[in-house]
């Protein structure tokens, strides 16, 4: 199992960071250490700045290379929630020096997932809510309709150069509202109205 992410995929959130649109989808990978369910978050000693980043997430049911747009929607069956915490402070330090994000975005626990949800949960895929909130307020809001890259796009990229397998994750890409959470700090993550995880910052 393999997770991969796209960056900057929300157009206010690639102007928050200062970040050009991109023209084809950025991607990033995170191990399968980085996974974290139904468990807390606990903040690393490597960092002084861990920023949330919520996301839908898709799960990859069978295996695909060069998948065709047109077949590029039977790749995934389920849908969730997902959280990239991202270590802003060694990020910047890697752009500034052209390094890769690795290090920023693929340590251990950086991936919460809620449960995936059947696809036909939802009546349209690119109209989907979801929130996250801090300690009870609102901090990110988004909606699939506003994705610069739709989840055919990338499933199409992708797959030119690595392979999917069954049970891989795909993190979409998040909203603009990204921000930094502190040790204390409860977030809750909402597509529509169901409440998709939870965790305690400790």
């Amino acid at each position: 199992m393999k997770i991969i992410a796209i960056g900057r995929n929300y157009t206010e959130h690639a102007h928050e960071l200062n970040n050009p649109v991109p023209e084809k989808p950025v991607i990033f990978l995170k191990p399968d250490t980085a996974l974290l369910k139904n468990r807390d978050f606990y903040y690393p000693d490597f960092s002084q700045n861990i920023h949330h980043e919520i996301e839908i997430v898709l799960g990859i049911c069978k295996e695909g290379k060069h998948i065709s747009r047109k077949f590029a929607h039977t790749y995934y069956d389920t849908i969730g929630l997902g959280i990239d915490f991202t270590a802003r402070d060694i990020q910047q330090q890697h752009k500034e020096k052209s390094l890769p994000w690795e290090l920023a975005k693929a340590f251990d626990g950086s991936a919460p997932v809620s449960p995936l949800l059947p696809k036909d949960t939802f009546d349209d895929p690119y109209a989907i809510d979801f929130r996250l909130t801090k300690n009870g307020e609102v901090v990110q809001q988004g909606n699939t309709k506003d994705l610069i890259f739709s989840f055919e796009d990338i499933l199409v990229f992708v797959s030119q150069y690595i392979t999917l397998r069954k049970g891989d994750l795909i993190f979409t890409g998040t909203p603009a509202g990204v921000g930094p959470v502190a040790v204390g700090d409860y977030l809750e993550g909402f597509i529509g109205e169901q409440r998709m995880l939870h965790l305690h910052v400790k």
